[in-house]
């Protein structure tokens, strides 16, 4: 028997939308403060999934200049209907304070691979935006609302129409406040046997998070919850080896089965430390008494395969298309692409929110590596070229060719530590970083043969759990994103230093 092996989009991929259009299945994920914004996957079966690579690449579609670690482009929606695909995203400038500055924006294309078309401005009450488009023709935005007045904070999920052009065509309503449970965010609607079905995460991100449903035989409500609790939910039972399961999306499979994509995470321990971020699953749905159910309501590692015809293999990805830019789009002024050679111009600190130059992947497994062949020479104290291991401008690991030599640099919440390797090193050196679970060991070759770093690092402080940090009791930086392996060069006083990067290879 054929079967789904979860995680099918390991690494960084959280906040699924999944939609089927004729014999194709496509997932949308959000991207944070990377470019390109919006990551789509492909499948023809649930089972093998081929990047398309990101939607929003340039600045006409989407500006990230500033954003704060784990803000930008939060909860994408993607459907499709009179013919074109729909993309809703939200893009977060602030959430600390207790504040939720959001603009929603509307793009459409006749195809997934667009051009896609300028973005319409939509209401901002909150965020994760998503669109329904009901059998009548008409189009809802419906979203999460949040209540930045202290004491308050999440208020339920509102729906209004929309004109023909994407616009506001009415005053929202609210149509449900959630659950006991709070936190309710990430809706989506559907029609189902003569019911309106509102899915939404609940319990907020971390280890109390879910997914649930209520319905309505009217669109505005009143919705009534699953009486038998949560769609799917690993708050009860720290052993289960997907994590976090919650915030999902339903599609109907032309087989006429069901399928639920959800996030879910995979810590080191229990209930331990997400260095791979949050991850998309799918689970398999049942209807039980005219409610959709995950089977035990718990998120499972292999699922039967849906009962779909045989496809075409899929086409092999374009090259390039794992490959984010951080906070700015990939123009060939700071970075080229060709094959297995990346050339990139150097930019600013890790503390710059608006020209950094780093060139990175999500880490897929919990043992992976990074490596490259360097040739850069350092002109001065303000440049540095190498690999990094990353997860936002206050946790990551800089294997780097320096005036000073090769440095490993290590910033844990924003504590720098620097780890002289050797001295005098020549300017075409071949670096490594290895992830072996919890722990990162870095390597070099100056032409002679890996020779290892001593020092080893802790991979734990790449995780969402050590990004996320409170003063007292208020947000300053949610960890929202996973680890990055990838190539860094900065040039803090501009002086135009570049680096080439030959034979990279993630493995």
């Amino acid at each position: 028997m054929t079967v789904i092996h979860n995680p099918v989009l390991p690494g960084a991929h959280p906040d699924p939308s999944i939609l089927r259009v004729g014999d194709d299945h496509y997932l949308a994920t959000s991207t944070f403060e990377w470019y390109p914004g919006v990551r789509i996957h492909h499948s023809r079966d649930l089972v093998h999934w081929r990047p398309l690579g990101g939607v929003l690449g340039d600045r006409r579609l989407l500006d990230l200049t500033g954003v704060p670690d784990s803000g930008g482009v939060w909860a994408p929606d993607l459907t499709y209907a009179n013919g074109r695909f729909h993309l809703v995203y939200g893009v977060v400038d602030n959430y600390a304070a207790g504040f939720k500055d959001v603009a929603n924006f509307l793009v459409t294309a006749s195809t997934i691979d667009g051009p896609w078309s300028d973005p319409v401005p939509l209401p901002g009450r909150g965020f994760d935006a998503a669109l329904f488009h009901d059998e009548d023709g008409s189009t809802w935005l419906l979203g999460m609302v949040f209540d930045s007045r202290p004491g308050h904070g999440f208020a339920g999920i509102d729906l209004q129409r929309l004109d023909d052009d994407g616009r506001a065509a009415g005053e929202p309503v609210r149509i449900f406040e959630g659950t006991e449970i709070g936190v309710a965010e990430g809706p989506h609607l559907y029609r189902a046997d003569g019911w309106y079905l509102l899915l939404f995460a609940e319990g907020g991100t971390g280890y109390e998070h879910g997914a649930r449903t209520a319905r309505s035989r009217s669109l505005l409500g009143p919705y009534e919850p699953d009486p038998a609790g949560p769609l799917l939910t690993s708050r009860h039972d720290p052993d289960l080896a997907l994590q976090k399961a919650g915030h999902g999306c339903l599609v109907h499979l032309s087989s006429d089965e069901w399928y639920l994509a959800h996030l879910c995470a995979r810590p080191y321990s229990p209930r331990g430390r997400c260095v791979l971020g949050r991850e998309t699953a799918l689970q398999r749905v049942e209807w039980v008494d005219g409610w959709p159910r995950v089977p035990g309501g718990v998120p499972a590692v292999t699922v039967p395969a849906p009962r779909l015809p045989s496809a075409p293999a899929l086409p092999p990805p374009k090259d390039g298309v794992a490959w984010s830019t951080l906070r700015r789009p990939a123009t060939p002024d700071w970075v080229r692409f060709e094959n297995d050679r990346i050339t990139v111009r150097g930019g600013q600190s890790p503390y710059g929110l608006r020209a950094p130059s780093l060139v990175a992947r999500p880490v897929t497994a919990a043992r992976s590596t990074l490596s490259a062949v360097v040739d850069f020479l350092p002109g001065s104290v303000h440049q540095a070229a190498g690999l990094t291991a990353y997860y936002n401008t206050r946790n990551w690991c800089f294997l780097a060719l320096t005036t000073d030599g090769l440095v490993l640099t290590v910033s844990d919440r924003g504590r720098r530590t620097a780890h002289p390797v050797a001295a005098g090193t020549p300017r075409r050196v071949g670096l490594r970083l290895e992830l072996d679970g919890p722990v990162l060991r870095a390597a070099w070759d100056a032409g002679d043969g890996w020779t290892p770093i001593p020092h080893e690092v802790d991979a734990t402080i790449l995780s969402d759990e050590n990004a996320d940090e409170f003063i007292d009791g208020q947000v300053r930086t949610f960890g929202f994103t996973g680890a990055f392996a990838g190539l860094w060069v900065q040039d803090l006083a501009s002086e135009g230093a570049e680096a080439v990067f030959d034979e990279v290879a993630y493995r």
